[in-house]
C-alpha cells in the first residue's frame, strides 16, 4: 500500500470517526444553541483555526480563481448539505438519519464517475456492497420509520446525502495545484452565508440558552476538532485517494457513535454490531486494493 494510500485512510477513517462521537457532545450543546448558529459558530471557529496555522506558514496565496473555486465547493457541503442534514434530523428520526445518510458512499461512485472519471469497477462495487451490508448490521434498518408525516424530513436527508456525497468527489475535483490547508479554510467560509442568515433567524426566534463552562468546552470541541481538523482530514483522504475508496471510510462514523453508547451510556454491542464492522473493514480493504 503506498504511503499516500495509507495515510488518505487513515485521515478519512479518523475524520468520520470524530464526527462519530460527536453526536453527544452536539446533543449537549444544541439544548442550549440552536443548530444553525452553532454551525455559524463551527464553521466561523474551524476557519479560524486553520487561518492561524495558514498565516503562520506565510498566508494565503490562493489565486481568485482557486478562491471561487473552493468557496462554491464549501456552499455545497457545508451551506446546502449540513443544512439538509438539520432540517432532515428535526423533521425525521435519528434511526432515519443513520440509515440515510450511510448511503452517502454509494452516491459518491456516479458522481466520481461523471466529474471525474473514475471507473466503477466491479472490485468496487463488491466494496461498496460489503460494506453497506456492514452498516445495515450496525445500525438496523428496522428502526427507521417510513411514515407519510415524516416525508419531508426523510427527502431533505436525502438531499443531504446526495449534496454531500457531490461536495467530496468536488473536494478531489478541485484539490489538484492546489494548497489544501487554504482550500479547506475557504471552503469552511462557503458555508457561512447560509448558516448566518438561518442562524439570525433562530437566535431572534427562540434566543439562545445561559452558556456554561461545559457548554464552551462543547463549543470548542465542536469548532477545533470536528470542524477544522475533520474536515481537513476528510478532505486529505478524498484530495489522495479515489473518491470510490475515500467515501467508505464514512462507514467507520457509525461505528464508532455505537462503540461511543456502549461505552458511555451502557448500550449494548451485539455479535450483529461485531459482524458489522468486520464487513465494513473488508470493503474497505476490497476497495483499496482496486
Amino acid at each position: 500500500m503506498r504511503k499516500h494510500s495509507l495515510t488518505g485512510l487513515l485521515s478519512g477513517l479518523t475524520a468520520a470517526s470524530i464526527w462519530g462521537g460527536m453526536y453527544v457532545v452536539s446533543k449537549v450543546v444544541l439544548e442550549v444553541i440552536p443548530p444553525f448558529s452553532l454551525l455559524s459558530i463551527r464553521l466561523g471557529m474551524g476557519f479560524l483555526a486553520l487561518w492561524l496555522v495558514i498565516a503562520w506558514r506565510g498566508g494565503f496565496n490562493l489565486t481568485r480563481a482557486q478562491f471561487l473555486a473552493a468557496f462554491g465547493v464549501g456552499v455545497v457541503g457545508y451551506g446546502i448539505s449540513l443544512g439538509f442534514q438539520f432540517v432532515g434530523t428535526k423533521l425525521s428520526t435519528a434511526a432515519n438519519g443513520s440509515l440515510v445518510t450511510s448511503a452517502t458512499p454509494a452516491l459518491v461512485l456516479p458522481f466520481a464517475f461523471l466529474l471525474l472519471k473514475e471507473q466503477i469497477t466491479p472490485r468496487r462495487l463488491v466494496a461498496i456492497g460489503v460494506a453497506s451490508l456492514g452498516v445495515l448490521a450496525v445500525i438496523d434498518p428496522r428502526t427507521a420509520n417510513l411514515a407519510s408525516n415524516l416525508f419531508l424530513g426523510n427527502l431533505s436527508l436525502l438531499g443531504a446525502a446526495v449534496t454531500w456525497a457531490l461536495y467530496s468527489v468536488l473536494v478531489r475535483k478541485v484539490s489538484p495545484g492546489v494548497d489544501l490547508l487554504q482550500s479547506s479554510a475557504v471552503m469552511l467560509l462557503g458555508g457561512l452565508p447560509t448558516s448566518l442568515a438561518a442562524g439570525a433567524w433562530e437566535i431572534s426566534a427562540s434566543g439562545i440558552g445561559p452558556l456554561t463552562p461545559a457548554i464552551f468546552g462543547g463549543i470548542l470541541f465542536l469548532g477545533i476538532i470536528s470542524t477544522a481538523i475533520a474536515m481537513f482530514l476528510w478532505n486529505y483522504a478524498f484530495a489522495e485517494l479515489p473518491a470510490a475508496v475515500a467515501s467508505l471510510t464514512f462507514f467507520a462514523q457509525p461505528v464508532v457513535g455505537t462503540l461511543l453508547g456502549w461505552f458511555f451510556l451502557g448500550e449494548k454491542i451485539t455479535p450483529l454490531f461485531i459482524l458489522g464492522g468486520v464487513l465494513i473493514g473488508i470493503g474497505i480493504l476490497i476497495s483499496n486494493e482496486g
